[in-house]
């Protein structure tokens, strides 16, 4: 288990139409080849992604979020882009997976605009966190302490700002989810 961290974790990676590329790929490739199990959950079968304001590839979703079941996961991924991340904030399914996470005390990861899914979902109350410093309004008036940081680790959380942050956010990510997947064993 040293060589693959994460083997038998399963990770629900939470994106839609608008997703950013880097931030939906990189983090999934760190996540699986530390022996994470992904699953690209959407409202649709395939997630169109984005380079910034251009479309880039178009992914195949292994789940609906319709018929995601949050125990079924160990940890959620958030990817950004302002586009996916503005339809997941709305979307009662996602806001109910990442409620029943967070009550579980399980992991979520959350980079760039993501954390509006958090916001909405009426999570952040009271939580330090960073995101895109667009966010940071909808953030304060959340209740939630942001923060211009690289990457916060807060409790169960842990979040980031941009593209640039991802390697500082995959290896939190991962070690947090680590932990989660210990635990999981235990019990």
């Amino acid at each position: 288990m040293a060589d693959l961290p994460l083997k038998g974790v399963r990770v629900a990676i939470l994106a839609m139409d608008g997703v950013e590329k880097v931030e939906l790929t990189l983090p999934r490739l760190s996540l699986e080849e530390a022996g994470a199990d992904t699953v690209l959950i959407s409202d649709r079968s395939h997630v169109q992604s984005m380079k910034h304001d251009e479309k880039d590839d178009l992914f195949a979703a292994d789940m609906l979020l319709k018929d995601a079941q949050p125990e079924e996961f160990d940890a959620v991924m958030l990817p950004g882009g302002a586009l996916s991340a503005d339809k997941l904030r709305m979307d009662t399914d996602a806001r109910d997976i990442v409620q029943q996470i967070d009550a579980a005390g399980k992991p979520i990861a959350a980079i760039c605009h993501a954390p509006w899914l958090l916001v909405s979902a009426k999570l952040v109350k009271g939580r330090r966190l960073t995101s895109y410093y667009t966010l940071q309004d909808d953030i304060r008036c959340a209740g939630g302490q942001w923060e211009d940081e690289e990457v916060i680790v807060d409790k169960n959380w842990v979040t980031s700002r941009k593209p640039d942050d991802i390697p500082a956010f995959n290896r939190e990510m991962k070690l947090l989810f680590a932990k989660a997947g210990s635990r999981a064993l235990e019990g």
